[in-house]
């Protein structure tokens, strides 16, 4: 429909409605402008040939009269013409088209005239003559209209029809129809032309539309936007370079202008050769005229390296002729050194700049590679700080990062350059041995790094200490795959951790078969837990004096369906370690509640807590709900901790243990003397009781001064704070007098009971009524 329109509106039948139509109208004006004076060249040669054929036969009247005609016509259309041109055809308009067809139509009235006025039949050489003229006539005004099919057909038509005039006798007839063929024929070219003309100056005009948009894109592109374009010729020199361009090197254009592009990018490098891996890319690509992408290279600027992006495509002529580069290119120095900083913080730790894990595992797979089956291979160090949880549990996280930091740099320090260090998170660390020349060399390292991170350190206004434990393993023996080889130095370090810490080991076969226990131990207790396997046994707690039972401990004991009983020295640490222990604490504390409120109301139960129990928030609620369920009074419920919760005071557990006490519940301290002793605990908690460990009731029974001693300063200690004491692990009569003398208020040990079930225990009581369920 679109051409079909624009057709119409060529033939002067329809407006053009749109700007690619308006360039097509005034081209159609412009041509036939163009070729106006060879129409009135034309014409004035014929008006020559009527004089020289018709000044014997027609008056003279008829002649200058039909002159005078032409001439005017000619002259007007020559004035219009010119005054369109003067116009520039800056706003062509449909009637211009029709003035056009106007006069046409009266230059073909013209010489339609002329066949009625010149005198024909009599003399056939005038006719033949005549005839001539005026086909040479029609053919000249087909191609000088030929742009405007309007104007063609208006002076076509009038000379057509004239036609019979010209051939008037009946021989002629085949004359006459030939003449107004020819004359529609010319009319219908006229018009193919048209729609020939139209469709390609539609495409010129929409070409030329898109080139000027273009144009202003590649403008504000190269004004505005941050990319400029270049280009060189065929000896890859610079060659029309944009003011962008020269902007960006910090020169004018015509500094830079026909110098070569990799001489212009080299800066200083130019001189010396010692062109970076991009600019060499570069050169190749030019050298081999193929098109280049994203290439990325290092730019002198002022004596500063950027980095630039370049792309660019080879330009052939219509011959295909190489005439050169032409691309566009970009600053990329910002995305480039985000990029490093991404790369920086995917492979080192952002906190200490060490290697991070991934980094430090890809150097162990190298290593590994490179070592193969040499033995021995390469080795792997694991590290991890003791104390360090303490550190950020009182003095803050922050602190614990500073400390961290030093940690890093002590590191660096010791190892060699050949020796790879890097964070593996939290506070551990590892270190990647490439070549081991013997066994001694581990150890040596890893006694010079122990030593080196126990040294004191000085943070803030914080003298800080910290210990470290190693483990190591070796290739190939202890693992043939980097993964393998973590998990044993992993063993080992786990094995100096049990140990107490601030010793190497390294790792031993047997290590990867008590870590399978473990594991299995693990899954078997939580199944436990849910299959209620567990069971607890009481151990009868009694006075030094009087021997009659006072209270009970309650010990957890786990019998399992295949593997009968584990001892709680095995089950106890890994529930610790699998985070079980609040758990099973709970439900050992709600069984015991249940069956203490049976005994006499005199008689209390003791139950262990963990500390990790203490750092729940919820441990209080938990106390709390059994106490309530079981109805037992909460003065009869001791609860006895271990020294360690006060290792850990930024957890809150001192506040739990005072939450404790004012509900009346006893509190125990357990264990004393054989941990991290320190006055300063028996001071911050009220506890009821001290239990003296059976190490030093052993001792002493052995006359070893120093846990005579011990006893004697607990004992005092206890009697100056309002506490009573228990003696732990008495076995024999020696023993029960022994700790009677030195001041022991109650006893514990298989002496008066081994642990026992619950229907046992309260058959030591046969004469109090048991609560009824």
């Amino acid at each position: 429909m679109r051409g079909r329109a624009a057709l119409l509106a060529a033939l002067g039948l329809g407006r053009h409605a749109d700007d690619t139509g308006m360039r097509v109208l005034a081209a159609q004006l412009r041509f036939s402008d163009t070729v106006a004076p060879l129409r009135l060249g034309l014409n004035i040669l014929g008006l020559l040939f009527l004089w020289r054929v018709f000044d014997d036969s027609t008056p003279a009247s008829r002649l200058i009269g039909w002159s005078v005609a032409m001439l005017a016509a000619a002259a007007i259309a020559i004035l219009l013409a010119n005054r369109r041109r003067a116009n520039a055809y800056a706003q062509p308009r449909t009637i211009d088209l029709h003035l056009l067809g106007v006069a046409g139509f009266a230059h073909g009235l013209l010489w339609a005239g002329a066949i009625w006025l010149f005198p024909r039949a009599g003399n056939p050489g005038e006719l033949m003559a005549f005839w001539t003229l005026l086909s040479c006539v029609m053919v000249c005004g087909t191609i000088t209209f030929a742009a405007a099919p309007l104007a063609a057909a208006a002076f076509l038509l009038p000379v057509a029809l004239s036609m019979p005039v010209l051939f008037t006798v009946p021989e002629q007839e085949s004359l006459r129809m030939l003449g107004i063929g020819y004359a529609l024929g010319l009319v219908l070219g006229t018009v193919l032309f048209a729609r020939l003309f139209v469709r390609q100056h539609s495409m010129s005009a929409q070409l030329e539309e898109k080139s000027e948009v273009v144009s202003l894109l590649l403008r504000e592109y190269e004004e505005g936007g941050s990319d400029w374009l270049w280009q060189t010729d065929a000896a890859r020199r610079l060659q029309g370079v944009s003011a962008r361009f020269a902007e960006t090197l910090g020169l004018d254009p015509q500094q830079i202008e026909g110098l070569p592009l990799v001489q212009v990018l080299a800066g200083s490098a130019w001189e010396d050769g010692r062109f970076a891996s991009g600019l060499h890319s570069l050169a190749d690509h030019l050298k081999r005229r193929e098109s280049f992408s994203n290439l990325v290279l290092p730019v002198e600027i002022g004596g500063r390296t950027r980095w630039w992006e370049l792309s660019a495509s080879p330009r052939h002529d219509d011959a295909g002729v190489f005439q050169g580069f032409r691309g566009v290119g970009s600053d990329v120095t910002t995305q480039r050194e985000s990029a490093d900083k991404i790369a920086q913080l995917a492979r080192f730790d952002p906190l200490t700049g060490l290697p991070n894990r991934s980094h430090l595992r890809d150097a162990l797979d190298q290593a590994m590679a490179a070592a193969g089956e040499r033995v021995p291979g390469c080795s792997f160090l694991m590290i991890d700080l003791d104390r360090f949880k303490a550190i950020n549990d009182t003095l803050g996280h922050q602190i614990g990062d500073k400390l961290l930091t030093q940690v890093a740099r002590r590191l660096r320090q010791i190892c060699h350059e050949t020796e790879f260090c890097g964070r593996i998170g939290g506070d551990e660390f590892g270190v990647v041995i490439p070549r081991v020349a013997d066994e001694h060399a581990v150890a040596e390292l890893s006694g010079a790094i122990i030593g080196a991170l126990s040294a004191p350190y000085h943070v803030d206004e914080h003298t800080l200490y910290v210990g470290a434990s190693v483990g190591s393993a070796m290739s190939p023996h202890d693992g043939r795959e980097s993964e393998a080889l973590v998990r044993s130095a992993d063993l080992a370090l786990y094995r100096a951790k049990g140990e107490g810490g601030g010793v190497h080991r390294a790792y031993e076969p047997q290590l990867h078969a008590l870590a399978e226990e473990r594991r299995l131990i693990e899954l078997a207790l939580r199944e436990a837990l849910e299959k209620d396997q567990l069971h607890v046994l009481y151990q009868p707690v009694v006075d030094a004096e009087g021997g009659c039972v006072v209270g009970f401990e309650a010990l957890v004991r786990w019998t399992h369906p295949q593997l009968g009983p584990i001892s709680p020295a095995k089950f106890v640490p890994v529930a610790e370690e699998a985070r079980l222990i609040a758990p099973i604490g709970e439900w050992v504390l709600r069984t015991a509640c249940m069956e203490a409120v049976n005994w006499p109301e005199d008689v209390r139960i003791a139950v262990n807590v963990s500390a990790e129990q203490l750092t729940h928030a919820s441990f209080v609620a938990a106390v709390v709900s059994a106490l309530s369920y079981s109805g037992l009074d909460p003065r009869r419920l001791e609860l006895e901790v271990t020294e360690s919760v006060f290792m850990s005071e930024g957890t809150g557990a001192l506040k739990v243990l005072d939450q404790l006490l004012a509900l009346g519940i006893h509190l125990s301290l357990d264990d004393f003397g054989t941990g991290y002793s320190s006055l300063g605990y028996l001071s911050r908690t009220r506890f009821n009781t001290i239990k003296i460990d059976r190490s030093f009731v052993v001792g002493a029974s052995n006359n070893k001064a120093e846990s005579l001693a011990i006893i004697r300063a607990v004992v005092t200690l206890a009697d100056s704070l309002g506490m009573t004491t228990t003696a732990e692990g008495v076995e024999t009569q020696a023993e029960l007098d022994m700790v009677r003398r030195l001041g022991c208020r109650k006893v514990q040990g298989y002496y008066f009971g081994r642990p026992m079930l619950a229907r046992d225990a309260g058959l030591l009581f046969p004469h109090h009524q048991r609560r009824s369920a």
